[in-house]
């Protein structure tokens, strides 16, 4: 099962609030209140966002935490790999692949075109489509370039 971790949920709903916010720098404090999470969780998460260049922070009074770009310029991709790290479905389909069986596998190369596929699709997902309410909001275009690019 394709699953994203708790962590990067609440990762990704900090960035929804930051997106909400439209540029105005926000608190961790004010992050976490209007997210409901733990403030050591948002702060954890705030650094690891930060560190991979989604959020900005800034010092001061009036300083926080930001977006770093608007939201329909960060995809999936980049908020998955932000914060699961190198987004890869089997050893082999790792850039930096130690699988020890690799050679001899005769399933790895479906196993990298499936990864292909999918890292295709979730880069067309913005953080400005993941703050949408309708549910199943690109469902259909999803399923559809999926298939396009495995070939059917």
């Amino acid at each position: 099962m394709l699953r994203v971790s708790r962590l990067t949920d609440y990762g990704t709903m900090i960035l929804g609030c930051l997106a909400q916010a439209e540029g105005r720098s926000l608190s961790a404090k004010k992050i976490a209140a209007a997210t409901h999470l733990r403030l050591p969780t948002a702060q954890k998460l705030l650094k690891q966002l930060a560190g991979r260049g989604l959020v900005r922070s800034e010092r001061g009074a009036l300083g926080g935490y930001r977006l770093a770009r608007a939201a329909r310029e960060i995809n999936a991709v980049e908020i998955l790999e932000a914060l699961e790290g190198p987004m890869a479905l089997t050893e082999c389909s790792h850039a930096e692949s130690q699988c020890e069986l690799e050679s001899f596998c005769t399933v790895g190369g479906a196993w990298r075109q499936i990864n292909r596929a999918i890292r295709g699709a979730l880069t067309e997902v913005t953080l400005s489509d993941l703050r949408r309410s309708a549910p199943g909001f690109r469902a259909r275009t999803l399923s559809a370039d999926l298939n396009a690019r495995m070939g059917r």
